[in-house]
């Protein structure tokens, strides 16, 4: 997918940013390629064009987006591994993935464990981490703050909870 400049997207590791130009660059000696800049909240990544997909970046959600990400977040939680290294481990290899489904699924999945029995350190800084990043797109999407996001969400997943949790 091509991106234009101006435009919003996601990086996995990097967050929302805003593709700021697209300029051909020769990185550590290398040939010289295209690279779109992005703006971050942070900082400036470079991203090659031809890998912007492997990567994980993706255009921002939009307001119609979020119907689907709703019925994700109220849909019956999955039930995660018990071995709580494999389950970090799976959880980490879906996160990659970048995609904003999958972070939703992982954030009701996690909240879901919650509901039997405390998290370890390794899945409460997972959910954590995925529900910021849940809460920062969903923010900049509806165009609110990220607490108001933050509330939505909650008020989603309380819905899963009294939906599924005696089934």
């Amino acid at each position: 997918m091509q991106f234009k400049v101006g435009e919003r997207v996601v990086h996995p590791a990097h967050g929302i940013g805003q593709i700021v130009k697209i300029e051909e660059k020769r990185l550590f000696g290398g040939e010289a390629r295209l690279y779109y800049e992005v703006a971050t909240q942070k900082n400036t990544i470079w991203v090659p064009i031809e890998a912007g997909k492997t990567v994980g970046l993706r255009p921002l959600m939009t307001r119609d987006d979020l119907a689907r990400f709703r019925g994700i977040l109220k849909s019956r939680p999955t039930a995660l591994n018990k071995d709580h290294r494999l389950r970090h481990l799976e959880v980490m290899e879906r996160l990659k993935q970048g995609s904003l489904q999958v972070v939703c699924e992982v954030v009701r999945d996690l909240t879901a464990r919650t509901w039997q029995k405390p998290l370890n350190e390794a899945d409460t800084i997972s959910l954590r981490k995925a529900h910021e990043q849940l809460c920062h797109e969903w923010a900049a999407a509806k165009d609110v703050s990220t607490d108001q996001a933050s509330e939505e969400i909650a008020a989603l997943l309380l819905e899963t909870r009294r939906n599924h949790e005696t089934e």
